[in-house]
This record gives structure tokens, C-alpha cells and sequence, in this order.
């Protein structure tokens, strides 16, 4: 990761919510993984962006891990989201709002979380599946 200063960690008691904010994020990421309705990406997102604040260990270790490090790595290389997780999510989105249907019986609730869902499978959907192919000229030379 660059060394600007959006990605030096913090001084001091900032330092220390942000460190916070990360692994508060990783346990909420790792009950995702479990939880169907409970995100895992943005969680993840989350937990990296607030480990580049406070923690440079932390951050290393997030973008190393053999099931975080993949996703981060594709998401700063162009917002990337692979079909495999476009897949899942909307599978565990559709589990979810079947479990709401068969066991909460206030309709409007079970409309908002659908609107909601419908929106981030809306925008997960739209983010590109795989890194597109640089650019080259008339002669074969990549630009």
C-alpha cells in the first residue's frame, strides 16, 4: 500500500477508534461468512480502510489472509467483484429474505429489507467481474 497521508496511521486517540473500527469490522466479517443477511464484503472493505489508518501489521495481515487478501486486492484494482461472490451474495440475500418471509409478519419490515437488498444486489451487480484488458494501438503496443 502507497505511504500518503489518507494511508499513515493515525496519532494518538484516533488511532486507537480506528484500530477499533477494523477489527470490530473483521468479527462482523467473519459472522457474515456464517450469518446469512449479514454482509461480508463491505465489512471487509470497512475493516481495511480503518486498519490503513491505525495499523500498518493489520493491514498487511488483511491483504495477505487466503479469503480477505483476494477480495481486497481485486476491489483496489478497479472496484472488482467476481461473479462466484455476485453469487453468493445474492443467493444468501434471497435465503434471507425467505427466512424474514416464513418468520417476521410485519409486511412493511419485510419490504424495507427487500427494497434494501434489491438495491445492493442492483449495485453489486453492476461492479465489474474481471480487470479489463489494457488498452493497445494500431501497432500491438499496449498504451
Amino acid at each position: 500500500m502507497p505511504d500518503t497521508p489518507a494511508t499513515r496511521p493515525r496519532p494518538g486517540r484516533l488511532r486507537w477508534l480506528w484500530l477499533i473500527v477494523a477489527y470490530l469490522s473483521i468479527g462482523l466479517a467473519m459472522l457474515g461468512v456464517l450469518l446469512p443477511g449479514l454482509p461480508t464484503t463491505e465489512f471487509v472493505l470497512l475493516a481495511a480502510w480503518a486498519a490503513s489508518r491505525s495499523s500498518p501489521r493489520l493491514s498487511a495481515w488483511l491483504e495477505n489472509h487466503r479469503l480477505f487478501g483476494p477480495l481486497l486486492l481485486d476491489w483496489r484494482d478497479g472496484g472488482i467483484i467476481t461473479r462466484q461472490t455476485k453469487l453468493v451474495s445474492a443467493l444468501l440475500m434471497s435465503v434471507a429474505l425467505l427466512i424474514m418471509l416464513l418468520t417476521v409478519h410485519h409486511r412493511p419490515s419485510i419490504l424495507f429489507a427487500a427494497l434494501g437488498m434489491a438495491c445492493g444486489a442492483a449495485w453489486i451487480w453492476s461492479r465489474p467481474e474481471r480487470r479489463s484488458k489494457p488498452a493497445t494501438s494500431a501497432d500491438g503496443v499496449q498504451e
